[in-house]
């Protein structure tokens, strides 16, 4: 074989090498996950969900008073915790109906909501605002720790402007000492 002869063998090979060696990329587009599970999903899931959707918006209901954030609207859904007195760290009782709360909010990703800090009728105004405060923050603080985004969260604090049970007694107090959840629209 002739020196010419040898050099095109040579770089025919080297040309069929390099085509080989890169073959193309193939882009691979995934689905978010949530896609993937609503095909997973089987269609008694799907009704479930949409009977619990239809309830949570059923137990929604508007309140007069406008929020941080918007219009506020009440859920029967969400309950309250109460606090002891002067203190706003959560009590292990409480600890498991935010548990419930935090579980359905998770449900509903796309849902705001407003805590709102109260107070019994003991104390100074600025105090009350204060603890009233610390009240919704430590509830903030706990829906955030078990998987809420604390972005889908805002606080208020009404002190003890806004009793629930406008008695002078501890049974009244105790029930005014509370972290109340509404929802908040749009």
């Amino acid at each position: 074989m002739s020196k010419i002869g040898l050099i095109i063998t040579i770089l025919i090979l080297c040309v069929g090498l390099i085509m080989m060696g890169c073959p193309k990329k193939t882009a691979v587009k995934e689905e978010p996950s949530v896609k993937k599970e609503e095909a997973t999903k089987t269609e008694a899931e799907r009704a479930k969900e949409a009977k619990a959707k239809e309830q949570f918006e059923k137990s929604l209901v508007a309140e007069k008073t406008p929020g941080v954030e918007g219009e506020v609207f009440e859920s029967s859904l969400l309950k309250d915790i109460h606090f002891d007195f002067d203190k706003y760290d959560i009590r292990p009782g409480d600890a498991s109906i935010l548990n419930e709360n935090a579980a359905l909010l998770k449900k509903y990703p796309n849902v705001k909501i407003q805590i709102e800090g109260h107070c019994d009728e003991r104390g100074t105004v600025e105090y009350n605002l204060a603890l009233g405060e610390r009240r919704a923050n430590s509830t903030k603080n706990y829906l955030a720790s078990h998987g809420v985004f604390p972005s889908r969260i805002s606080t208020i604090s009404y002190g003890k402007e806004k009793p629930l049970d406008p008695g002078h007694n501890e049974e009244a107090w105790a029930k005014n000492r509370r972290a109340h959840i509404v929802i908040l629209s749009k």
